[in-house]
């Protein structure tokens, strides 16, 4: 079965979570429909909608990539916390065995990632977005869609700091593990710690009081 196209705007937006495109890039119409192979119809009409979403900033006639100043990330990190929280409590409720299996698996595989910040990173938007929706509630799994959007306007990940990788991933097998023990409590919990433990290490690499591996 052939694969569908990704249209203009997932393009730009994925581009934006990898961070080929950072925080004060300006995007311009004729450079997109080139990279991407798409007229620049589709593409003015990515930028629109994208802008409309604050993940884009007007600088004159331009666009750029927004970024989020120290209120709007604590702010951010607020929401997130909650609505994780709230996906892996359901999950411990909801979660089937398969699907239990699938985020026991991709721990033990992301150990093997260790290291390597911008391969880890993406592997923990694939882990929390599986814990979404194990979650079995649409609603959720929209609203934790658009935080991450929004997550992809952060120019660093913490799991560049120096240990934050055998951290993180040791709490992501607590979540785990609560999960799969069907203990709701417990595994909101874990996770909310898990978002609150990334915010202060985020502040702190911001601060230079730890350092990067990269």
């Amino acid at each position: 079965m052939k694969t569908p196209q990704k249209d203009a705007y997932t393009l730009i937006l994925e581009a934006i979570d990898m961070g080929t495109y950072k925080p004060g890039d300006r995007l311009v119409e004729s450079d997109l429909a080139d990279q991407f192979g798409v007229s620049r119809t589709p593409i003015r009409e990515a930028l629109q909608r994208l802008e409309t979403q604050s993940l884009l900033t007007r600088d004159g006639r331009s666009l750029i990539v927004s970024s989020l100043d120290h209120n709007q990330l604590a702010e951010l990190y607020v929401v997130r916390a909650e609505l994780e929280a709230l996906a892996a409590n359901l999950a411990a409720r909801h979660a089937t065995d398969e699907e239990i299996r699938v985020l026991q698996d991709m721990v033990e595989d992301d150990r093997k990632l260790m290291g390597d910040p911008t391969r880890l990173a993406r592997a923990n938007r694939r882990f929390h977005k599986q814990i979404h929706l194990a979650s079995h509630n649409r609603f959720l799994v929209q609203q934790l869609g658009l935080v991450h959007q929004s997550m992809a306007l952060m120019a660093t990940t913490s799991l560049a700091a120096v240990g934050r990788d055998q951290d993180a991933l040791d709490e992501h097998q607590a979540i785990v593990s609560a999960i799969a023990e069907r203990d709701p409590e417990t595994a909101g919990s874990a996770l909310k710690a898990h978002i609150s433990k990334a915010f202060v290490t985020r502040l702190k690499l911001d601060s230079g009081e730890v350092e990067s591996i990269v």
